[in-house]
């Protein structure tokens, strides 16, 4: 059904599914299959001049308890509220279930380098994590760049017969440029709401408001081995992405309202802009690991014909 659009004080809406559009800038938030054992987290927390320390006894080596330890600089705060967070927590059990789970590993040490409190809650956590090999005595590549979960949302726009996508374009310092890439955004808590995520990430960096029902998951298309989300930089990074596929049927009017729309919270230094561009176009002109890879999946899904219809 086609989408259409009414106007609506300052607000309108994109209606047959439920989509609204906001005519208004859209401010945003400041912050962008677990094992049945249970590490043992009952551990005696350390205080010196120095450093601080703390033990943890994981299932898999119970003979071989893991020492974490504060880099020089680490408060005593950042520690305690990075060894409690859930990105640390969600990190040992990834690895308990993973590389520690045939024995062929283990974890003698992980250093806490750097907490980034995002309000009461760690948004990024930077630590080294010496993980041996048992048959070599030597040390794996162990540091890790902590960011959790996050989603990304390909949004496809059919008008007059052509298909846009819509994009961002963000300053990213750690890339030093400006990147063309998908709505995204990190979880905001360990809840796992990944749908309810990426409904409010599109409204908040684009302006328009999506139904939970008319999304669909991209990423559960995938091997059940790759727990439905894939690495970015599984190198580096621990973060996993879910990405949600959006169709919908708009005038032309919407197309040239999106284009050139400048959203984010300002003050927060969030400059937003927003792009939209011919879908045949799109794997040329980016080069965001999460568009490229949403392609792919969109691409493979709809040859196998496993999209749902419209």
């Amino acid at each position: 059904m086609a989408l259409h659009l009414l106007l609506q004080s300052s607000t309108s809406l994109l209606t047959s599914s439920k989509v609204k559009f906001s005519s208004t800038p859209i401010l945003r938030r400041s912050s962008w299959r677990s094992s049945p054992r249970t590490i043992c987290t009952a551990m005696s927390t350390e205080s010196s001049s120095s450093h601080l320390t703390h033990t943890i006894n994981l299932p898999s080596q119970p003979a071989e308890p893991v020492r974490v330890v504060a880099a020089p600089g680490v408060s005593d705060s950042d520690f305690r509220n990075a060894i409690d967070s859930s990105l640390f927590k969600q990190w040992l059990k990834n690895t308990e279930t993973g590389i520690l789970a045939n024995g062929a590993m283990s974890l003698a040490q992980v250093l806490i380098q750097g907490v980034d409190m995002f309000g009461k809650r760690v948004g990024f956590l930077k630590f080294k994590a010496d993980v041996i090999d048992k048959e070599t005595g030597k040390k794996v590549p162990g540091i890790v760049f902590a960011r959790g979960p996050a989603v990304a949302v390909l949004i496809l726009l059919e008008s007059e017969g052509e298909t846009f996508v819509v994009l961002t374009e963000q300053v990213r310092v750690p890339v030093g440029r400006l990147v063309l890439e998908l709505p995204a955004g990190m979880l905001d808590d360990d809840k796992g709401d990944f749908i309810g995520t990426a409904v409010r990430e599109v409204e908040e960096e684009v302006g328009i408001r999506l139904n939970r029902e008319d999304m669909v998951d991209l990423t559960a298309f995938l091997d059940p081995s790759t727990g439905y989300r894939f690495f970015p930089s599984p190198g580096g990074c621990d973060e996993e992405i879910s990405l949600f596929l959006y169709r919908g049927q708009v005038d032309k009017e919407v197309i040239v309202q999106l284009q050139g729309k400048e959203t984010g919270l300002r003050e927060h230094g969030e400059l937003i802009m927003v792009h939209v561009v011919a879908y045949e176009n799109l794997w040329r002109i980016t080069a965001d690991g999460k568009t490229l890879v949403a392609i792919a999946l969109y691409e493979m899904a709809k040859k196998r014909g496993l999209l749902p219809p419209r």
